[in-house]
């Protein structure tokens, strides 16, 4: 798997907070590339011992958004939210910004407006392609105006984890900075493979909100498969589904999905694939991918089920639920530490969170340069780190 990206210049050491943090992996994709997280927040008790047990523990504040205040920040160069999806997805209830959930995008904006001079260069903000489309567009829109009341220039960029990992995992991204791009850092959004259609229609709707594009490269995408991070289970591991439940996944597929599993089960070599349960006219149903990658991993919370994995060939079908480890591996961090948590609750966690690689391939290619620009800072700065932003921008 793709998971390293050029290393940034040790000598500069950004400062950023991550909202909604959950277990972690924004910060993840941050820290390798010269940006230490120093203030956390999630509501989560069981995140919160994940965060923990594999970063920093004192950096973690344990409370709800909204009691969250910009007094609590200071000193902090990059500010991200991964705000929930909930109300935004596809999968969910499409509630928008008006939903109790991502509607917490305003706590985000509230806490930045009350830093006032304080607040950070540069903004991130990561969730589903479905806040393009919720009320159709208009949240982007006021998601949009509301970072440029507060004086971020916004742009957006689309990136898919297939492009890093073997999951369809598609998200959009908004990056705001209060310092305009340069002509050399300024791209041509109509040419932008990394700005979907919907999104020039979006901006060309919408001539009163202060956008820019930066020159961004798409990445090579790398091929990768299941096999690469699905578990050896033992055949007579206890996580195999038993007979009857088998049988009974197998008898909810559809024609298409019967031939699938068929010619992978009479192949010479095993293969890997990911199912999901869907409802289909009233009736639960297995589906299986048709490619060997998995799907885009997700919480029962954002309305859609846990991932099951099917091992076939030479003669024989296993099904079994996908492990917490292999979430991990989906996400780009196979070293992650599980302990202290059960097994769906690391599942969940995982789903919630954010592929690393890339994150980290954005980071690099992007916001980095980005709070370079914006602090003018050149390839030759000090070791010292780098200042606040009052009085710089």
């Amino acid at each position: 798997m793709q998971s390293t990206v050029h290393q940034p210049l040790p000598s500069i050491r950004f400062r950023a907070a991550e909202f909604f943090a959950g277990i972690g992996l924004v910060g993840d994709a941050l820290t390798p590339e010269g940006i230490e997280v120093i203030w956390a927040n999630d509501i989560d008790p069981v995140k919160e011992r994940l965060f923990k047990a594999n970063h920093d523990p004192s950096v973690f504040h344990l409370a709800d958004v909204r009691t969250v205040t910009g007094e609590e920040l200071r000193d902090i160069h990059l500010a991200t939210a991964s705000f929930p999806c909930t109300d935004v997805s596809i999968a969910g209830n499409r509630a928008g910004l008006a939903g109790a959930e991502t509607g917490l995008f305003y706590e985000f904006h509230r806490v930045l407006g009350e830093m006032r001079d304080r607040a950070p260069a540069v903004v991130l903000l990561e969730n589903v392609v479905g806040l393009s489309s919720s009320n159709g567009g208009e949240d982007l829109g006021r998601a949009f105006g509301l970072l440029n009341g507060l004086g971020y220039i916004c742009d957006l960029v689309h990136v898919d984890a297939r492009w890093f990992v073997p999951q369809s995992r598609p998200r959009i991204f908004i990056v705001g900075s209060k310092k305009p791009l340069s002509t050399e850092l300024s791209g041509d959004l109509e040419h932008s493979p990394l700005r979907p259609a919907w999104y020039k229609a979006f901006v060309a709707r919408h001539p009163e909100l202060h956008i820019q594009t930066y020159a961004l490269t798409p990445p090579v995408p790398e091929t990768h498969a299941l096999d690469t991070v699905t578990e050896r289970l033992s055949h007579e591991d206890g996580r195999w589904w038993d007979e009857a439940r088998r049988q009974a996944f197998l008898g909810s597929l559809s024609e298409i999905n019967i031939v699938r599993v068929e010619e992978l089960r009479k192949a010479d070599r095993m293969s890997w694939r990911t199912a999901y349960r869907r409802t289909r006219q009233g009736k639960p149903v297995w589906e299986i991918r048709a490619d060997a990658i998995a799907g885009c991993l997700r919480t029962a919370r954002g309305g859609s089920s846990k991932q099951a994995l099917v091992e076939a060939g030479q003669g024989v079908v296993r099904v079994r639920w996908m492990t917490a480890r292999e979430y991990a591996r989906l996400q780009g961090v196979p070293e992650f530490a599980l302990g202290g948590v059960s097994e769906s609750q690391a599942i969940f966690g995982f789903g919630d969170a954010v592929c690393v690689p890339a994150v980290r391939w954005l980071v690099a290619r992007y916001v980095v340069p980005l709070l370079k620009h914006a602090y003018g800072l050149t390839e030759t700065a000090a070791e010292e780190p780098v200042p606040a932003l009052a009085g710089r921008v």
